[in-house]
């Protein structure tokens, strides 16, 4: 059965804006930098959520018990408190000034952000069907989990997704490596050798004609007909949204070890490459329960698939990038999203501070530039942070003085990469040189 989560009302705005409306840069695929009028204070939208740092705290409590079941599993991958967790890096700006690269294209098992949700979502399902069947007790040793009785009964179950390709993959890793049965949809033009690591670890990808929305929904109905699928929704999985907001509470630890604490008159400014917006939504609330308004969410998008900022500046569920002549096609094949997250929307909508898009171009130019300063293997997605503090700390720097006049502490995020075949990274270098050269020329 698929998960069932109570609906939350959206929050803000309470009327739409006629697409007339919108920031012209948004309507002509324009890179542009969009403070968020609609921006609340985090003490005030904590408040009021139906989510708050219990929940997050909890979530944090259970992928600690799931490390011995993870260590067992993934032995060679894992040290031995099980965490999947990536290294806080330090890099030195035009500018002189450190920027903090919070290095999840590097997490263990899937190298890349969607394990935190994905790798959590499946976690969870496994457990509560083992307690369901008597064979785990409440707060038993979830190490049980990978014994051949959990396995026999894993194996009478299966789990879809539907995805862009990184959510589908650490979907997939985590439920094959428990013997559960997995289908990923996904649109017919993702990524090929996406397709082919899914297969690879013994996944069953469906492939459909229209984009990411659509093999969603293809994968939510197929799910809800059968009594021993269980769907992880993309666009409405709370289970998702509080395994990434527990990234928040990895993150913590680190900043501390390097002497960073975030205050109001030094914020942490976060930047977090958005597709759907679980993954930078559920990062956003964590953050903002730890530290409130002394941390600063930047969203990052492509000019092309902009849907979390169309979905801010509309206030309707239901804007889409096509309604107003984009294409969703891009680079950043993980962000080429038409629609935002309803959910996500309502729960960290008001809690993003500004949202910044970013062309193609610059992602491929960015991607080869980390590669070949600082040894980083990125997919386009995972750029897209270092692109917008670029533009934020050089041709924007006026305008974001007015917006925030006090120094901050900057910290991209990123999300994918390590895990890409070499030739398709060499293809990725050769189009951001080839975009280099013709910039020169």
């Amino acid at each position: 059965m698929s998960a069932a989560h109570p609906p939350i009302a959206p929050t803000a705005p309470t009327a739409p804006t006629a697409p007339t409306d919108l920031p012209a840069p948004l309507r002509a695929a324009k890179p542009f930098f969009w403070p968020h009028p609609q921006r609340r204070p985090a003490a005030q939208v904590l408040a009021d959520s139906p989510v708050g740092r219990a929940d997050v705290e909890a979530a944090v409590a259970r992928w600690r018990r799931f490390g011995p079941l993870l260590v067992r599993l993934f032995p060679h991958e894992l040290g031995p408190d099980g965490r999947i967790d990536s290294p806080l890096l330090r890099q030195g700006d035009d500018h002189g000034r450190a920027l903090w690269v919070k290095a999840d294209h590097q997490l263990p098992i899937t190298a890349c952000i969607k394990a935190r949700g994905g790798v959590y979502e499946v976690l969870c399902h496994a457990e509560q069907l083992a307690l369901d069947a008597g064979l785990l007790a409440p707060g038993g040793d979830t190490a049980a989990l990978a014994d051949a009785s959990a396995r026999a009964l894993f194996a009478r179950h299966r789990v879809l997704v539907g995805s862009t390709g990184n959510l589908g993959y650490s979907v997939g890793v985590m439920a094959r490596a428990l013997g559960l049965g997995v289908e990923v949809h996904m649109s017919h033009d993702a990524q090929a050798w996406k397709k082919d690591r899914l297969r690879a670890v013994g996944a069953t990808v469906v492939e459909h004609a229209g984009d990411y929305a659509q093999a969603v929904a293809g994968a939510r109905a197929l799910a809800a007909a059968d009594p021993v699928a269980y769907f992880i929704d993309d666009e409405d999985s709370l289970l998702l949204f509080l395994g990434y907001a527990a990234a928040a509470w990895d993150l913590a630890p680190q900043l501390a070890a390097q002497g960073l604490v975030p205050t109001a008159a030094r914020p942490l400014r976060v930047y977090l490459p958005c597709g759907v917006g679980g993954a930078p939504g559920g990062v956003a609330f964590g953050l903002k329960c730890l530290w409130g308004d002394a941390v600063q969410v930047v969203f990052v998008e492509p000019v092309a698939a902009p849907c979390f900022l169309l979905r801010l500046a509309t206030g309707d569920d239901a804007a889409s990038v096509y309604d107003i002549g984009l294409s969703n096609h891009t680079v950043a094949d993980g962000l080429a999203v038409p629609r935002a997250s309803a959910r996500v929307a309502a729960l960290a909508g008001p809690l993003v501070d500004a949202v910044v898009t970013v062309s193609d171009a610059d992602l491929l130019r960015m991607l080869r530039f980390q590669h070949e300063a600082h040894g980083l293997q990125l997919e386009p997605s995972a750029a897209a942070g270092f692109v917008a503090h670029e533009m934020l700390a050089g041709p924007w720097a006026e305008t974001v003085a007015a917006w925030c006049p006090t120094p901050v502490i900057p910290l991209v995020w990123t999300t994918g990469g390590q895990g890409l075949p070499t030739e398709v990274f060499q293809a990725l270098l050769a189009a951001g040189l080839a975009l280099g050269q013709a910039a020169q020329a």
